[in-house]
């Protein structure tokens, strides 16, 4: 698959033709996300609950989304690499996020980056749009403000959140983003969006009227157990595969039956005797 543009996503759009969105932390989910030819791969600072082991995504620095999408981008070479900017990285001032959202690119090897927010950072996204920095937005629930919602709730059932919603994507249009991701949005609002919008709108949890969908990796191949969100659906089970994988192995170096000899390299019986006067 040849490499793909944020162009290409927009004229994805125009042609009715969904777009299929997933994460990826590391090199070997880099490649299968290529191999796959999934058109757009987000390096989401979810690494830090999912990878990291945080409560949230608030302890992701950037160092952190540096170092995991430089992993992403050297194992996939078609797919359309975005990162995020993590907590506090863009919201200070707009030179601030300028150079933040120039390292992805210079050093984590991304194609665009993903903030959060919408009337109150359209002015730091034309910032770094005006730089020829593609801008992914996200907005409705927007997991860096946790703290501020109370939790992860779905936004825009009543009429102030609804509109306030769509004000926030209409802005982030208008400064120049070329997508814009809803999480957690009612879907006739989502649907709404959608048309308003000539850029393309990437759902999770905001139903089938968006042009695209993204899923978290571990969400959809069901490597967690305890927890499974509502928006997410299960393609795979490997989490309970990869447990009795582990306890197999345990079982089997614990009674001797790993490693046998295939699992063993031999050498000249002869060599060995030189080694007796030591």
């Amino acid at each position: 698959m040849a490499k793909v543009t944020v162009s290409q996503l927009t004229e994805m759009k125009e042609r009715g033709e969904k777009i299929p969105m997933i994460t990826a932390y590391d090199y070997t989910t880099g490649i299968l996300a290529d191999a796959a030819e999934i058109p757009v791969v987000l390096v989401g600072d979810s690494l830090g609950m999912v990878v990291m082991g945080y409560d949230s995504t608030i302890p992701v620095t950037l160092d952190d989304i540096i170092r995991h999408t430089r992993m992403v981008a050297r194992g996939n070479k078609s797919s359309l690499i975005v990162a995020d900017l993590p907590f506090m990285t863009y919201q200070v001032e707009p030179a601030e996020a300028l150079r933040n959202a120039a390292k992805l690119l210079q050093e984590g090897g991304a194609h665009t980056v993903k903030l959060e927010g919408g009337t109150n950072v359209a002015s730091t996204v034309r910032r770094i749009v005006d730089c020829d920095i593609p801008v992914m937005g996200h907005i409705g629930v927007t997991p860096q403000s946790v703290n501020a919602f109370g939790g992860y709730r779905v936004r825009g059932r009543n009429l102030e959140q609804a509109r306030q919603i769509l004000r926030d994507a209409v802005a982030l249009e208008e400064a120049g983003a070329y997508a814009v991701v809803l999480e957690l949005v009612p879907s006739p609002l989502a649907q709404l969006i959608t048309k308003r919008l000539k850029i393309p709108t990437i759902g999770i949890g905001a139903g089938a009227g968006c042009d695209g969908q993204v899923q978290v990796l571990h969400d959809m191949l069901g490597l967690f157990t305890d927890f499974v969100p509502r928006h997410a659906r299960q393609y795979a089970s490997l989490g309970p595969v990869i447990k009795e994988a582990f306890v197999q192995y345990s079982s089997e170096v614990r009674d001797g039956s790993f490693p046998t000899a295939k699992e063993s390299f031999t050498m000249d019986e002869s060599i060995l005797e030189g080694l007796e006067d030591i």
